[in-house]
Order: structure tokens, then sequence, then C-alpha cells
């Protein structure tokens, strides 16, 4: 693609595309679809075209930071500061209990306290409710929210420390109050997006 300072646009467009949602944190054209406002259909006939989707590029390298370079063609650093302000994250939905993988999440670091530690292991987790930012490293179970596992359930639920190691469950149904130990602690929500 690259010779003697002449550069040609690659005619693959599903390589490009597929690199978009990676950029974007997507898992699948249907999602890029969606973001973009484009029918799904429109998405496969670009995909297909073999022409080089250059709207589309321009608007994911200004949405995400991505290296022009590297959504172009494939090489080179994906981002051109390594020290980028954007954290890719892992997300994952909350269905009937059970957590399923659904893609990655962009997330600009500005979003948490300046000062503060970045989450050290983090997760983005969908619900119907809210995109929740999960840090699944903690040294204690504080007051706040959190996910918990309670016999075999996962969800949001917020926890209250009370005195001789127990805690009260709160947040979805009834509030009871149990020992640490009684449920598993998954991880603390340190960022909560809702609409």
């Amino acid at each position: 693609m690259r010779n003697t300072g002449k550069f040609t646009l690659p005619t693959d467009s599903a390589l490009v595309l597929d690199r978009v949602c990676e950029a974007y944190g997507f898992s699948t054209s249907l999602q890029l679809a969606d973001h973009l406002e484009m029918a799904a259909s429109s998405m496969s006939a670009r995909r297909k075209r073999g022409t080089f989707p250059a709207d589309i590029v321009v608007q994911c390298v200004l949405e995400t930071g991505v290296s022009l370079d590297w959504l172009t063609t494939g090489a080179g650093k994906k981002f051109e500061d390594d020290s980028s302000d954007i954290l890719k994250l892992p997300r994952k939905k909350l269905i009937g209990g059970k957590l399923f993988d659904s893609g990655f999440a962009m997330l600009d670091k500005a979003f948490f306290r300046e000062g503060a530690p970045l989450p050290a292991d983090a997760f983005c987790l969908l619900d119907e409710n809210a995109q929740y930012i999960i840090d699944r490293k903690f040294s204690e179970i504080v007051d706040g929210e959190w996910l918990v596992n309670i016999e075999g359930k996962l969800s949001v639920r917020t926890l209250g420390r009370i005195p001789i190691r127990k805690i009260r469950v709160s947040g979805i149904g009834m509030a009871f109050d149990c020992n640490i130990d009684d449920i598993e602690v998954l991880g603390r929500i340190v960022l909560k997006i809702t609409n």
C-alpha cells in the first residue's frame, strides 16, 4: 500500500470496518450500524462494496482517538500515544442473573475524579437500568454499590457494613442482613451511567 510516498487507499472495506468495530469496542457490525444510525443492510452493503469507507473512518478517528494509519492499514500502533486518555474495558451484559460477553466499552479517563486511582481490574457492566464500571480489585467491603453473587444469581446491590462482620444488602426486593461470607462480592461500582 505504501511505496515511494504514494498512498493507495485499501479496497477491502470489510477489514477496515472490522478495525473500526474494534476501535469502538463493538463485537459486531450491527452494533456499529446502530451507533452510526445506519440500517444493517446499508452496513452490509458497505462491507461488500470494496470502496474505502472514508466517512466512517473519519468519524471513528474523531470519536475514539484511534490512529488513522492503524485504522486504514492495520499497521502501526492503534493509538499514537500509548498513554491514551481512553480506557478500553471489556463489556458484559447482566441478563437473568448471569454475565454474557458484549464487546468492549471505550471510556475517557476524565470521567474519574482527578487524583483518584483508576480502577485496577475493571470491566463495564450493562443491565436494563444503567451501565456500571466495576473494579474487581478491592481490599475491603465498604458502604456503596457492588456486584454480588447471591445463591448463584448476580446483581447490583447496595451494601452497608454493620457490626460484627455483617452487611445489610438492599437495592432489589426486600433488604436483608447477613454475614459478609454469606454472599460473594465480585466488584465495587466505581462509576454508574444512567439515561
